[in-house]
């Protein structure tokens, strides 16, 4: 996002030289720059011991292949947190452990997606509404139902190949 206006006071904004960064959306009244924002959401390659990761239908994210658990860090909560909240909400499984692997920019959607490796005991999916449906894939079979290049993708080379 790009601000035009101040978000605090609604003044137009000039732009102003702030330090090495260059010129930024400045407003006067505030005495504040106001730097773009993106949204931080994760992704997470959810995966159990027998070597399987969980890949989910999302219809509303694509209907020829497979996406990963993804979902948006609400205010005051950890990326960490969201993971483990989001694999629980989404298709009911417990975080044993937990992974930093890589942050991802998704400028089309200007997100910023940090990548985990979200480890569980294999159990029954327990799916929420926005889930159309979730299978457990052989690392060996998941990336070719992935769509090749995505972040999920990427996650998910970057986790078999750990």
């Amino acid at each position: 996002m790009r601000f035009t206006y101040c978000p605090h006071c609604g003044t137009k904004l000039i732009s102003k030289e702030i330090g090495d960064e260059g010129m930024i959306p400045f407003c006067e009244k505030c005495n504040i720059p106001l730097w773009d924002m993106f949204t931080t959401s994760i992704i997470a390659a959810v995966v159990n011991e027998y070597g399987e990761v969980a890949l989910l239908r999302q219809n509303y994210v694509s209907t020829t292949k497979y996406v990963c658990v993804a979902g948006i860090m609400k205010i005051g909560e950890s990326a960490e947190e969201t993971v483990i909240r989001e694999v629980k909400e989404e298709i009911g499984q417990d975080v044993e452990d937990l992974e930093f692997v890589s942050s991802y920019p998704y400028e089309k959607r200007e997100m910023l997606m940090l990548g985990y490796k979200a480890t569980v005991s294999k159990q029954d999916f327990k799916l929420s509404s926005e889930v159309d449906s979730v299978e457990w894939v052989k690392y060996e079979n998941a990336l070719s139902l992935l769509r090749e290049g995505s972040i999920g993708w990427q996650l998910v080379k970057t986790v078999i190949e750990q």
